[in-house]
């Protein structure tokens, strides 16, 4: 048995390579806290989470102070026991962002470990049913945009081999959004998958109109159209609507989706790794999904999300927004537009430990024994 004997916490503030600005808000900054565990064995694994704009240190501390305390001299393979201890050691919190982020660092920290002691790729561990998957592009569909800069971005995206774009809607008026998607279409054809995403700014009346609006345009999916915890209002729009509603970014828990999918208000499920609390969660989301006979897009983070979306059989698309290239090694393995899941033991993500020093916004935090850690050119992969 092999037992967690250190802990460490980094946290660096990523900049986005391109202005980022929906229907609710615009980001310039991704905190990103960093959790490396080492086990008795001398085995390291590395898992993180993120932030929009704020909150990074908030999860840190939670890291710092309750979590990870409770982590060393755990017996790293019980992986899901752990997960649920720490669950219910913040009952009063959950459930919320903070505690799944905070939860996600951790659990895919020891599901990185597990990988790796079983020298398999994580995308084989868990159940390896797809060799790559289609992409679509969002870092192009900005609200903020021109319509010529998002037809713009279609087209490359397309001649790339990406197989579809996503575009935020949210302007002033219907008509407005609609010109702009129209635009798109025209440009890229009917071959091309094209998806909107509202972000939860839509009131029910206007989610509605737009739906409606956009039916001629035969949109892969209208994404957040209300707010998130608003299950029967995405039921209503759903049974009206011929376009499928997709959902998940902002859900935090498995019983949370089960309620949409219950409710038969999405088609499409995103569940984000970090904001569902880690790997061992987002499995039962994905294998839920699949139970209602719905596919698996997942929010962001692609540079996991590749190699977990490839595990499961309803996997179906991998987002492209890059986060993780100023922080590490590996590069997302992109043929002819599809994603493909890395072949190396682990999550896949080799990090530069040397850069991650240099951007971090605080020391390194350090729990447990100093005695049984390797070299950083250890724990890079």
């Amino acid at each position: 048995m092999a037992t967690i004997v250190r802990a460490e916490v980094r946290l660096v503030n990523l900049r986005p390579l391109t202005e980022r600005t929906d229907a609710i808000q615009s980001f310039v900054s991704q905190e990103t806290p960093i959790v490396t565990l080492h086990d008795s064995d001398g085995a390291v694994g590395t898992g993180y989470t993120y932030t929009i704009g704020a909150g990074g240190s908030a999860i840190v501390a939670l890291l710092r102070d309750h979590f990870l305390p409770q982590v060393i001299g755990r017996d790293a393979d019980v992986i899901e026991r752990i997960w649920r201890d720490l669950l219910f050691s913040a009952h009063a919190l959950t459930v919320g962002p903070v505690v799944s982020l905070s939860l996600a660092a951790i659990d895919t920290a020891l599901w990185d470990l597990r990988s790796c002691r079983a020298a398999m790729p994580i995308t084989t561990l868990l159940g390896g049913a797809h060799e790559s998957l289609p992409m679509y592009s969002t870092e192009g569909g900005w609200l903020h945009l021109s319509t010529e800069q998002i037809v713009a971005d279609a087209i490359e995206m397309q001649s790339i081999g990406f197989s579809g774009a996503k575009v935020k809607v949210g302007r002033p008026s219907g008509r407005e959004d609609f010109e702009r998607l129209a635009a798109v279409r025209t440009a890229v054809g009917d071959d091309f998958e094209l998806m909107v995403d509202a972000n939860q700014g839509l009131r029910a009346d206007q989610a509605s109109r737009r739906a409606k609006l956009f039916e001629p345009l035969d949109l892969g999916w209208i994404e957040e159209p209300l707010v998130a915890d608003d299950v029967a209002g995405h039921a209503r729009l759903a049974a009206g609507c011929s376009t499928p509603i997709a959902v998940g970014e902002s859900l935090y828990s498995v019983a949370q989706f089960r309620e949409y999918l219950e409710a038969g208000a999405c088609s499409i499920v995103q569940v984000d790794v970090a904001r569902i609390g880690g790997i061992t969660p987002w499995i039962k989301v994905a294998h839920l999904a699949e139970a209602f006979g719905v596919g698996v897009a997942p929010h962001f983070l692609m540079e996991l999300h590749v190699q977990l979306s490839c595990a499961i059989p309803n996997g179906i698309w991998v987002e492209y927004i890059p986060q993780l290239d100023p922080i590490t090694t590996s590069r997302l393995d992109l043929r002819a537009g599809r994603a493909h899941p890395a072949t190396t033991p682990g999550l896949g993500i080799s990090w530069d430990w040397e850069r991650i020093d240099a951007m971090a916004s605080h020391d390194t935090i350090v729990l447990g024994s100093c005695d049984a850690v390797g070299s950083k050119e250890d724990q890079a992969r």
